[in-house]
Protein backbone atom coordinates (compact mmCIF):
# COMPACT_ATOMS: atom_id res chain seq x y z
CA UNK A 1 0.00 0.00 0.00
CA UNK A 2 1.77 2.98 -0.74
CA UNK A 3 1.83 6.30 2.17
CA UNK A 4 0.07 8.81 1.62
CA UNK A 5 3.15 11.31 0.87
CA UNK A 6 3.75 8.78 -1.76
CA UNK A 7 0.51 9.16 -3.45
CA UNK A 8 1.05 12.68 -3.09
CA UNK A 9 3.95 12.62 -5.44
CA UNK A 10 2.74 10.80 -8.17
CA UNK A 11 2.32 12.25 -11.64
CA UNK A 12 -1.74 11.30 -12.16
CA UNK A 13 -2.51 11.42 -15.76
CA UNK A 14 -6.04 10.81 -17.21
CA UNK A 15 -5.71 9.75 -20.92
CA UNK A 16 -8.99 9.58 -23.70
CA UNK A 17 -8.42 6.42 -25.78
CA UNK A 18 -9.67 6.31 -29.09
CA UNK A 19 -12.03 4.30 -30.29
CA UNK A 20 -11.98 0.30 -30.11
CA UNK A 21 -10.82 0.06 -34.24
CA UNK A 22 -11.84 -4.10 -34.77
CA UNK A 23 -15.27 -2.87 -33.32
CA UNK A 24 -15.97 -0.24 -35.57
CA UNK A 25 -15.21 -2.18 -38.71
CA UNK A 26 -17.34 -4.91 -38.04
CA UNK A 27 -20.29 -2.11 -37.18
CA UNK A 28 -19.70 -0.37 -40.85
CA UNK A 29 -19.50 -3.57 -42.30
CA UNK A 30 -22.69 -5.40 -40.35
CA UNK A 31 -24.87 -2.23 -40.39
CA UNK A 32 -24.49 -1.60 -43.90
CA UNK A 33 -25.88 -4.72 -45.38
CA UNK A 34 -28.70 -4.89 -41.89
CA UNK A 35 -32.15 -3.73 -42.80
CA UNK A 36 -32.74 -0.17 -41.12
CA UNK A 37 -30.95 2.71 -39.91
CA UNK A 38 -27.78 2.36 -37.27
CA UNK A 39 -26.48 4.97 -35.54
CA UNK A 40 -23.18 4.20 -34.34
CA UNK A 41 -21.65 6.23 -31.61
CA UNK A 42 -17.96 6.87 -30.59
CA UNK A 43 -16.46 5.39 -34.01
CA UNK A 44 -13.23 5.62 -34.48
CA UNK A 45 -12.60 7.74 -37.20
CA UNK A 46 -8.89 7.19 -38.23
CA UNK A 47 -7.73 6.04 -41.69
CA UNK A 48 -8.70 2.41 -42.20
CA UNK A 49 -11.98 2.87 -41.14
CA UNK A 50 -12.76 5.54 -43.03
CA UNK A 51 -11.40 2.79 -45.76
CA UNK A 52 -14.30 0.79 -45.13
CA UNK A 53 -16.79 3.37 -45.05
CA UNK A 54 -15.79 4.64 -48.27
CA UNK A 55 -15.92 0.91 -50.09
CA UNK A 56 -19.51 0.45 -48.56
CA UNK A 57 -20.32 3.94 -50.28
CA UNK A 58 -19.40 2.83 -53.54
CA UNK A 59 -21.41 -0.12 -53.19
CA UNK A 60 -24.34 2.52 -52.31
CA UNK A 61 -24.71 2.40 -49.10
CA UNK A 62 -26.14 5.49 -47.75
CA UNK A 63 -23.42 6.50 -44.64
CA UNK A 64 -23.36 9.99 -42.82
CA UNK A 65 -20.34 10.49 -40.41
CA UNK A 66 -20.41 14.04 -37.87
CA UNK A 67 -16.53 14.13 -36.75
CA UNK A 68 -15.75 14.92 -33.34
CA UNK A 69 -12.33 16.26 -32.20
CA UNK A 70 -11.43 15.88 -28.21
CA UNK A 71 -9.91 18.26 -26.72
CA UNK A 72 -6.33 16.37 -26.50
CA UNK A 73 -6.86 16.16 -30.56
CA UNK A 74 -7.11 19.44 -30.92
CA UNK A 75 -4.50 20.77 -33.12
CA UNK A 76 -3.26 17.32 -34.18
CA UNK A 77 -4.57 18.25 -37.45
CA UNK A 78 -6.67 15.56 -38.12
CA UNK A 79 -10.44 15.52 -39.06
CA UNK A 80 -11.56 13.75 -36.22
CA UNK A 81 -10.91 11.06 -33.80
CA UNK A 82 -14.12 9.82 -33.38
CA UNK A 83 -17.92 10.65 -34.54
CA UNK A 84 -21.54 9.54 -34.56
CA UNK A 85 -22.49 7.84 -37.61
CA UNK A 86 -25.78 6.96 -39.20
CA UNK A 87 -26.02 4.05 -41.23
CA UNK A 88 -28.49 3.55 -43.79
CA UNK A 89 -28.45 -0.38 -44.74
CA UNK A 90 -29.83 -1.58 -47.81
CA UNK A 91 -30.08 -4.72 -46.55
CA UNK A 92 -28.53 -8.35 -47.83
CA UNK A 93 -29.16 -8.15 -50.96
CA UNK A 94 -29.04 -4.08 -51.98
CA UNK A 95 -25.61 -3.71 -52.51
CA UNK A 96 -24.75 -2.07 -55.86
CA UNK A 97 -22.00 -3.18 -57.90
CA UNK A 98 -19.30 -0.37 -58.03
CA UNK A 99 -18.01 1.67 -61.08
CA UNK A 100 -14.46 0.63 -60.03
CA UNK A 101 -11.88 -1.92 -58.06
CA UNK A 102 -12.57 -0.84 -54.51
CA UNK A 103 -9.70 0.85 -52.82
CA UNK A 104 -8.86 -0.30 -48.86
CA UNK A 105 -5.74 1.54 -48.82
CA UNK A 106 -3.63 -0.59 -45.55
CA UNK A 107 -6.53 -1.95 -44.04
CA UNK A 108 -5.88 -6.09 -43.43
CA UNK A 109 -9.06 -6.39 -41.53
CA UNK A 110 -11.55 -4.74 -44.16
CA UNK A 111 -9.19 -6.59 -47.29
CA UNK A 112 -9.93 -10.02 -45.32
CA UNK A 113 -13.47 -9.52 -44.18
CA UNK A 114 -15.38 -7.75 -46.75
CA UNK A 115 -15.24 -10.60 -48.89
CA UNK A 116 -16.98 -12.60 -46.76
CA UNK A 117 -19.92 -10.30 -48.11
CA UNK A 118 -18.90 -9.86 -51.42
CA UNK A 119 -19.10 -13.99 -52.17
CA UNK A 120 -22.82 -13.73 -51.86
CA UNK A 121 -23.12 -10.98 -53.70
CA UNK A 122 -24.75 -11.24 -57.60
CA UNK A 123 -21.92 -9.38 -59.23
CA UNK A 124 -18.16 -9.18 -59.51
CA UNK A 125 -15.99 -6.67 -57.65
CA UNK A 126 -11.82 -6.26 -57.45
CA UNK A 127 -10.13 -5.21 -53.96
CA UNK A 128 -6.70 -3.07 -54.24
CA UNK A 129 -4.58 -1.60 -51.27
CA UNK A 130 -1.45 0.12 -50.83
CA UNK A 131 1.60 -1.53 -51.25
CA UNK A 132 1.83 -3.02 -47.43
CA UNK A 133 -1.50 -4.71 -48.48
CA UNK A 134 -0.69 -6.03 -51.39
CA UNK A 135 1.83 -7.81 -49.71
CA UNK A 136 -0.59 -9.60 -46.89
CA UNK A 137 -1.17 -13.25 -47.59
CA UNK A 138 -4.99 -13.86 -48.57
CA UNK A 139 -5.06 -17.33 -49.36
CA UNK A 140 -6.17 -18.21 -46.04
CA UNK A 141 -9.46 -16.64 -47.20
CA UNK A 142 -9.66 -17.42 -50.34
CA UNK A 143 -9.47 -21.26 -49.86
CA UNK A 144 -12.66 -21.71 -47.96
CA UNK A 145 -14.96 -18.68 -50.05
CA UNK A 146 -14.04 -21.02 -52.95
CA UNK A 147 -15.32 -24.20 -50.89
CA UNK A 148 -18.58 -22.23 -50.20
CA UNK A 149 -19.12 -21.49 -54.53
CA UNK A 150 -17.45 -18.23 -54.55
CA UNK A 151 -15.10 -17.70 -57.61
CA UNK A 152 -12.32 -15.68 -56.18
CA UNK A 153 -8.71 -15.14 -57.40
CA UNK A 154 -5.67 -13.54 -55.43
CA UNK A 155 -2.68 -13.41 -58.12
CA UNK A 156 0.33 -14.52 -56.06
CA UNK A 157 -1.96 -15.53 -53.25
CA UNK A 158 -1.98 -11.58 -52.52
CA UNK A 159 -4.24 -8.42 -53.48
CA UNK A 160 -5.65 -7.36 -55.41
CA UNK A 161 -8.76 -9.56 -55.84
CA UNK A 162 -11.12 -10.38 -57.86
CA UNK A 163 -14.21 -11.89 -56.30
CA UNK A 164 -17.76 -13.15 -58.26
CA UNK A 165 -20.13 -14.12 -55.65
CA UNK A 166 -22.85 -16.47 -56.46
CA UNK A 167 -24.79 -19.01 -54.54
CA UNK A 168 -23.04 -20.44 -51.51
CA UNK A 169 -22.93 -23.52 -49.67
CA UNK A 170 -22.33 -24.20 -46.29
CA UNK A 171 -18.62 -25.40 -44.90
CA UNK A 172 -17.58 -27.06 -41.74
CA UNK A 173 -14.13 -25.27 -41.93
CA UNK A 174 -11.30 -26.41 -39.94
CA UNK A 175 -9.06 -23.14 -39.89
CA UNK A 176 -4.53 -24.10 -39.40
CA UNK A 177 -4.42 -20.49 -37.74
CA UNK A 178 -5.86 -18.73 -34.94
CA UNK A 179 -7.47 -15.27 -36.82
CA UNK A 180 -10.47 -13.33 -35.87
CA UNK A 181 -10.55 -12.36 -39.68
CA UNK A 182 -10.42 -15.40 -41.18
CA UNK A 183 -13.02 -16.56 -38.96
CA UNK A 184 -15.84 -13.48 -39.48
CA UNK A 185 -14.95 -13.46 -43.51
CA UNK A 186 -16.35 -17.67 -42.98
CA UNK A 187 -19.42 -16.66 -40.88
CA UNK A 188 -19.94 -13.50 -42.70
CA UNK A 189 -20.20 -15.74 -46.01
CA UNK A 190 -22.22 -18.28 -44.04
CA UNK A 191 -25.26 -15.57 -43.45
CA UNK A 192 -25.65 -15.36 -47.28
CA UNK A 193 -25.43 -20.08 -47.21
CA UNK A 194 -27.96 -21.97 -47.39
CA UNK A 195 -27.34 -24.62 -43.99
CA UNK A 196 -25.23 -24.07 -41.36
CA UNK A 197 -21.88 -22.58 -41.45
CA UNK A 198 -19.32 -23.99 -38.46
CA UNK A 199 -15.24 -22.56 -38.22
CA UNK A 200 -13.50 -24.08 -36.15
CA UNK A 201 -9.88 -22.71 -35.25
CA UNK A 202 -6.48 -23.99 -32.91
CA UNK A 203 -6.94 -21.30 -30.08
CA UNK A 204 -10.26 -18.95 -29.98
CA UNK A 205 -9.19 -15.32 -31.24
CA UNK A 206 -11.36 -12.52 -30.89
CA UNK A 207 -14.71 -12.60 -30.97
CA UNK A 208 -16.16 -9.13 -31.85
CA UNK A 209 -17.98 -10.66 -35.17
CA UNK A 210 -19.95 -13.09 -33.10
CA UNK A 211 -20.97 -10.87 -30.47
CA UNK A 212 -22.11 -8.20 -33.48
CA UNK A 213 -24.13 -10.93 -35.26
CA UNK A 214 -25.80 -11.94 -32.42
CA UNK A 215 -26.52 -7.86 -32.07
CA UNK A 216 -28.39 -7.53 -35.44
CA UNK A 217 -30.69 -10.32 -34.76
CA UNK A 218 -28.91 -13.59 -35.98
CA UNK A 219 -27.91 -16.82 -33.82
CA UNK A 220 -24.14 -17.64 -33.43
CA UNK A 221 -23.31 -20.78 -31.97
CA UNK A 222 -19.89 -20.36 -29.89
CA UNK A 223 -18.58 -23.57 -28.55
CA UNK A 224 -15.16 -23.40 -27.11
CA UNK A 225 -13.22 -22.81 -30.40
CA UNK A 226 -15.88 -23.34 -32.46
CA UNK A 227 -18.67 -21.33 -33.75
CA UNK A 228 -21.61 -21.53 -35.90
CA UNK A 229 -24.28 -19.94 -37.51
CA UNK A 230 -27.53 -20.98 -39.84
CA UNK A 231 -28.14 -18.99 -43.35
CA UNK A 232 -29.40 -17.92 -45.07
CA UNK A 233 -29.86 -15.15 -42.54
CA UNK A 234 -31.27 -11.66 -42.42
CA UNK A 235 -29.72 -9.05 -39.88
CA UNK A 236 -31.98 -6.51 -38.63
CA UNK A 237 -30.42 -3.05 -37.42
CA UNK A 238 -30.06 -2.74 -33.06
CA UNK A 239 -31.19 0.87 -33.30
CA UNK A 240 -27.82 2.20 -31.70
CA UNK A 241 -24.58 0.45 -30.90
CA UNK A 242 -21.83 2.65 -28.61
CA UNK A 243 -18.29 1.36 -29.25
CA UNK A 244 -15.55 1.74 -26.21
CA UNK A 245 -12.09 2.63 -26.28
CA UNK A 246 -9.49 0.16 -27.78
CA UNK A 247 -7.40 -1.63 -25.26
CA UNK A 248 -4.96 -2.21 -28.24
CA UNK A 249 -4.51 1.63 -28.16
CA UNK A 250 -4.59 1.42 -24.53
CA UNK A 251 -1.79 -1.36 -24.41
CA UNK A 252 0.82 1.60 -25.13
CA UNK A 253 -0.28 3.87 -21.93
CA UNK A 254 -0.70 0.90 -19.77
CA UNK A 255 2.89 0.27 -20.00
CA UNK A 256 4.07 3.75 -20.14
CA UNK A 257 2.50 3.82 -16.71
CA UNK A 258 4.67 0.37 -15.83
CA UNK A 259 7.85 2.05 -17.20
CA UNK A 260 7.57 5.70 -16.25
CA UNK A 261 8.46 6.73 -12.66
CA UNK A 262 6.36 8.11 -9.80
CA UNK A 263 3.19 7.83 -12.12
CA UNK A 264 -0.45 6.89 -12.62
CA UNK A 265 -2.22 6.26 -15.63
CA UNK A 266 -6.52 6.42 -15.51
CA UNK A 267 -7.87 5.04 -19.31
CA UNK A 268 -11.42 5.33 -18.98
CA UNK A 269 -13.92 3.53 -20.64
CA UNK A 270 -11.88 0.79 -22.61
CA UNK A 271 -13.11 -2.73 -24.41
CA UNK A 272 -12.45 -5.06 -21.48
CA UNK A 273 -13.27 -7.93 -23.91
CA UNK A 274 -12.20 -11.35 -22.80
CA UNK A 275 -10.97 -12.42 -25.76
CA UNK A 276 -8.52 -8.95 -25.71
CA UNK A 277 -7.62 -8.93 -22.13
CA UNK A 278 -4.56 -11.03 -22.79
CA UNK A 279 -2.67 -8.20 -22.78
CA UNK A 280 -3.37 -7.13 -19.36
CA UNK A 281 -3.07 -10.94 -18.48
CA UNK A 282 0.21 -10.89 -19.68
CA UNK A 283 1.62 -7.83 -18.05
CA UNK A 284 0.34 -8.58 -14.78
CA UNK A 285 2.09 -11.71 -14.48
CA UNK A 286 5.29 -9.70 -15.41
CA UNK A 287 4.43 -7.46 -12.28
CA UNK A 288 2.48 -4.90 -13.32
CA UNK A 289 0.66 -2.99 -11.19
CA UNK A 290 -2.79 -2.57 -12.72
CA UNK A 291 -6.47 -2.48 -11.31
CA UNK A 292 -9.30 -2.86 -13.88
CA UNK A 293 -13.26 -0.97 -12.48
CA UNK A 294 -15.69 -3.03 -14.79
CA UNK A 295 -18.78 -0.82 -15.98
CA UNK A 296 -22.41 -2.50 -16.08
CA UNK A 297 -22.75 -3.51 -19.54
CA UNK A 298 -26.08 -2.97 -21.43
CA UNK A 299 -27.80 -4.55 -24.69
CA UNK A 300 -26.53 -1.60 -26.30
CA UNK A 301 -22.86 -1.82 -25.61
CA UNK A 302 -22.79 -5.18 -25.88
CA UNK A 303 -19.10 -5.59 -25.76
CA UNK A 304 -18.01 -5.22 -21.53
CA UNK A 305 -16.36 -2.33 -21.09
CA UNK A 306 -14.40 -0.26 -17.47
CA UNK A 307 -11.55 1.81 -16.63
CA UNK A 308 -8.17 0.55 -16.30
CA UNK A 309 -5.84 2.29 -13.97
CA UNK A 310 -1.94 1.93 -14.24
CA UNK A 311 1.05 2.89 -11.77
CA UNK A 312 4.50 2.26 -11.61
CA UNK A 313 5.80 -0.75 -11.72
CA UNK A 314 9.10 -3.22 -11.36
CA UNK A 315 8.89 -5.78 -14.04
CA UNK A 316 10.00 -9.22 -14.16
CA UNK A 317 11.02 -11.39 -17.05
CA UNK A 318 7.87 -14.17 -17.88
CA UNK A 319 7.60 -16.70 -20.51
CA UNK A 320 4.63 -16.13 -22.61
CA UNK A 321 3.01 -18.94 -24.29
CA UNK A 322 1.37 -19.23 -28.23
CA UNK A 323 -1.91 -19.18 -26.77
CA UNK A 324 -1.07 -16.08 -24.57
CA UNK A 325 0.24 -14.42 -28.31
CA UNK A 326 -2.95 -15.24 -29.97
CA UNK A 327 -4.82 -13.27 -27.27
CA UNK A 328 -2.86 -10.40 -27.09
CA UNK A 329 -1.49 -10.65 -30.90
CA UNK A 330 -1.73 -6.67 -31.68
CA UNK A 331 -0.24 -5.84 -28.38
CA UNK A 332 3.26 -7.80 -28.49
CA UNK A 333 5.44 -4.86 -30.07
CA UNK A 334 4.64 -3.18 -26.95
CA UNK A 335 5.04 -5.84 -24.63
CA UNK A 336 8.61 -6.48 -26.80
CA UNK A 337 9.20 -3.24 -24.89
CA UNK A 338 7.91 -3.88 -21.87
CA UNK A 339 10.33 -7.38 -22.08
CA UNK A 340 13.18 -4.52 -22.13
CA UNK A 341 12.39 -2.81 -19.05
CA UNK A 342 12.11 -5.93 -17.05
CA UNK A 343 14.34 -7.83 -14.99
CA UNK A 344 15.43 -11.22 -15.73
CA UNK A 345 14.95 -12.43 -19.68
CA UNK A 346 12.01 -12.76 -20.93
CA UNK A 347 10.69 -15.63 -23.88
CA UNK A 348 8.31 -15.15 -26.23
CA UNK A 349 6.62 -18.18 -28.21
CA UNK A 350 4.51 -18.58 -31.43
CA UNK A 351 5.35 -14.92 -33.08
CA UNK A 352 5.00 -16.26 -36.49
CA UNK A 353 1.70 -14.34 -37.47
CA UNK A 354 3.86 -10.90 -36.18
CA UNK A 355 5.43 -11.55 -39.64
CA UNK A 356 2.55 -11.30 -42.22
CA UNK A 357 0.54 -7.75 -40.47
CA UNK A 358 1.75 -4.45 -42.16
CA UNK A 359 5.54 -5.16 -42.16
CA UNK A 360 7.25 -8.06 -40.52
CA UNK A 361 6.69 -6.91 -37.18
CA UNK A 362 9.09 -9.10 -35.68
CA UNK A 363 11.99 -7.59 -37.67
CA UNK A 364 10.95 -3.81 -37.42
CA UNK A 365 11.01 -4.28 -33.43
CA UNK A 366 13.80 -6.79 -32.99
CA UNK A 367 15.85 -4.19 -35.12
CA UNK A 368 14.76 -1.34 -33.65
CA UNK A 369 14.98 -2.82 -29.71
CA UNK A 370 18.50 -3.39 -30.45
CA UNK A 371 19.36 -0.52 -32.18
CA UNK A 372 18.29 1.26 -28.40
CA UNK A 373 20.30 -1.19 -26.56
CA UNK A 374 18.34 -4.10 -25.94
CA UNK A 375 19.82 -7.94 -26.24
CA UNK A 376 17.66 -10.13 -27.93
CA UNK A 377 17.83 -14.00 -29.54
CA UNK A 378 15.80 -14.72 -32.36
CA UNK A 379 15.08 -18.14 -33.09
CA UNK A 380 12.80 -19.95 -35.43
CA UNK A 381 9.13 -18.66 -34.10
CA UNK A 382 10.20 -17.24 -30.47
CA UNK A 383 12.60 -14.63 -29.12
CA UNK A 384 14.26 -14.06 -26.17
CA UNK A 385 14.62 -10.34 -24.14
CA UNK A 386 17.70 -11.33 -22.15
CA UNK A 387 19.41 -9.00 -19.47
CA UNK A 388 16.36 -6.58 -19.63
CA UNK A 389 16.05 -3.43 -17.50
CA UNK A 390 19.82 -2.20 -18.32
CA UNK A 391 21.13 0.61 -20.44
CA UNK A 392 18.89 1.28 -23.02
CA UNK A 393 20.11 4.55 -25.31
CA UNK A 394 18.95 6.60 -27.48
CA UNK A 395 19.10 6.00 -31.50
CA UNK A 396 17.38 6.66 -34.94
CA UNK A 397 15.13 3.82 -35.39
CA UNK A 398 12.16 3.36 -38.37
CA UNK A 399 8.21 2.66 -37.86
CA UNK A 400 8.92 0.68 -40.66
CA UNK A 401 5.54 2.01 -42.17
CA UNK A 402 3.79 0.21 -39.42
CA UNK A 403 1.63 1.89 -36.64
CA UNK A 404 2.50 -0.23 -33.67
CA UNK A 405 6.05 -0.35 -34.24
CA UNK A 406 6.14 3.47 -34.58
CA UNK A 407 3.61 4.18 -31.05
CA UNK A 408 6.08 1.35 -29.27
CA UNK A 409 9.34 2.87 -29.68
CA UNK A 410 7.60 6.55 -29.30
CA UNK A 411 6.64 4.65 -25.42
CA UNK A 412 10.18 3.57 -25.47
CA UNK A 413 11.79 7.21 -25.46
CA UNK A 414 9.59 8.45 -22.76
CA UNK A 415 11.62 6.47 -20.18
CA UNK A 416 15.19 6.13 -21.37
CA UNK A 417 18.27 8.48 -20.99
CA UNK A 418 18.71 10.00 -24.42
CA UNK A 419 16.59 10.32 -27.22
CA UNK A 420 14.85 8.09 -29.69
CA UNK A 421 14.07 9.91 -32.99
CA UNK A 422 11.31 7.67 -34.97
CA UNK A 423 11.31 8.13 -39.14
CA UNK A 424 8.25 7.73 -40.79
CA UNK A 425 5.72 9.04 -38.51
CA UNK A 426 2.43 9.04 -40.48
CA UNK A 427 1.28 5.24 -40.16
CA UNK A 428 -0.10 5.98 -36.69
CA UNK A 429 -2.95 7.57 -38.16
CA UNK A 430 -4.23 4.52 -39.35
CA UNK A 431 -5.65 3.64 -35.90
CA UNK A 432 -4.73 6.37 -33.30
CA UNK A 433 -5.02 9.92 -34.64
CA UNK A 434 -3.99 12.21 -31.93
CA UNK A 435 -1.66 9.84 -30.26
CA UNK A 436 1.43 12.46 -30.80
CA UNK A 437 -0.29 15.44 -28.96
CA UNK A 438 -1.78 12.40 -25.61
CA UNK A 439 2.00 11.28 -25.86
CA UNK A 440 3.24 14.89 -24.82
CA UNK A 441 0.91 14.90 -21.93
CA UNK A 442 3.27 12.38 -20.27
CA UNK A 443 6.59 14.57 -21.09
Amino acid sequence: MLSRKAIQLLKVHKIEIPPDKSISHRAVILASIAKGTTRIKNLLMADDIRGTIEAFKGMGVSIGVKCKVSPYHRGTGQAGVKGDAMVHGVGMRGLREPRKALYLGNSGTTMRILPGILAGQDFEVALTGDASLSKRPMERIAKPLAQMGAKIVASRGTPPLKIKGGKLKAIKYRSKIASAQVKSCILLAGLYAKGVTSVSEPTRSRDHSERMIRLFGVRCKVKGVRCELKGPARLKSPGTIVIPGDISSAAFFIVAGCILPKTKIILKNIGLNPTRTGVIDILKRMGADISVKCQVSSVKEFEPAGDIIVRSSKLKGITISPKEVVAAIDEIPIIMLAACFAKGTTTIRGIGELRVKETDRVRSMVTNLRKIGAQIEVKGEGLRVKKGGRGLRGAQVSSYGDHRTAMSMLIANLAIKGKIKVTGLSCINKSFPGFLKLLNKLN
